[in-house]
C-alpha cells in the first residue's frame, strides 16, 4: 500500500517492485530495481527515506526515524528479513542480516556486513568493509574480497526479482495435490558456509 502523508507522496521508480502488503508512507524515494517484500514498513511520515537503485528491503523489515531525520540506503544495500533500520545511514553494497537492529545515527560504512540478530546501538560509526556481529554489536574483522563478491551475487538475485514479480507473481487458488513431474527449482546461490565447501 502506498500512502500520501501531509502532502508528501512517495516517489517510486517504475522498475521497482513493492509488494501489495508492504506499506510505503510519505516522504520516500525508491530507485531503480528496488525490491520491497511482503509486510515491510517504510515510514517516511516524520522524515525522508531515500532507497537508492538496486536495494532490497525484505519481508517484515521496518525503516523509520525520529522527526526531521533523513535516512539513506545507498546503492545495492541488502536489508534481510525482519531487520529494523531506525534513523541509520546504510552505505553502498552493505548487507544487514535477518532481524538485525540498527539504531539512530548509526553510520554503516560501504560494503559492510551485519550479522543476523545483531544490535548496533545509536551513534555508532562503522568503518567500510567491516563484519559486525553481536548484541551489542562489535566489528570482528574486515570483509574480504571473497565475502563481498558473495554478497554482491546475492544482491543481484534481488535486483532481478522486481521484474520477475511483475512478470510472474499472480494471486491464485492453491492446488489440492501437486501436479505430476513438478519441476525442481535450481540452486543458483549458496549460503556463505556451503559456498566455501564447493
Amino acid at each position: 500500500m502506498i500512502y500520501e502523508f501531509e502532502g508528501f507522496k512517495p516517489v517510486i521508480h517504475e522498475s521497482a517492485f513493492i509488494h501489495k502488503t508492504a506499506s510505503v508512507i510519505g516522504n520516500v524515494h525508491i530507485g531503480k530495481d528496488v525490491y520491497v517484500g511482503p509486510g515491510a514498513a517504510i515510514r517516511g511520515d516524520w522524515g525522508e527515506i531515500i532507497i537508492e537503485d538496486g536495494c532490497n528491503v525484505q519481508e517484515n523489515c521496518t525503516i523509520h526515524m525520529f522527526p526531521g531525520v533523513s535516512l539513506r540506503l545507498q546503492e545495492g544495500a541488502h536489508i534481510g528479513h525482519g531487520a529494523i533500520v531506525h534513523g541509520a545511514q546504510i552505505g553502498r553494497n552493505c548487507l544487514i542480516g535477518m532481524n538485525a537492529v540498527l539504531m539512530d545515527n548509526v553510520e554503516l560504512g560501504d560494503e559492510s556486513i551485519v550479522g543476523a540478530l545483531s544490535f548496533i546501538k545509536a551513534d555508532t560509526i562503522i568503518p567500510p568493509r567491516s563484519l559486525v556481529v553481536g548484541n551489542p554489536a562489535k566489528v570482528i574483522k574486515q570483509v574480504s574480497d571473497e565475502m563481498i563478491a558473495w554478497k554482491t551475487e546475492g544482491t543481484k538475485l534481488y535486483q532481478k526479482l522486481p521484474s520477475q514479480c511483475v512478470n510472474s507473481l499472480r494471486e491464485c487458488e492453491p492446488l489440492r495435490v501437486a501436479e505430476p513431474n513438478r519441476p525442481k527449482q535450481q540452486t543458483s546461490y549458496l549460503t556463505w558456509g556451503a559456498d566455501r565447501k564447493k
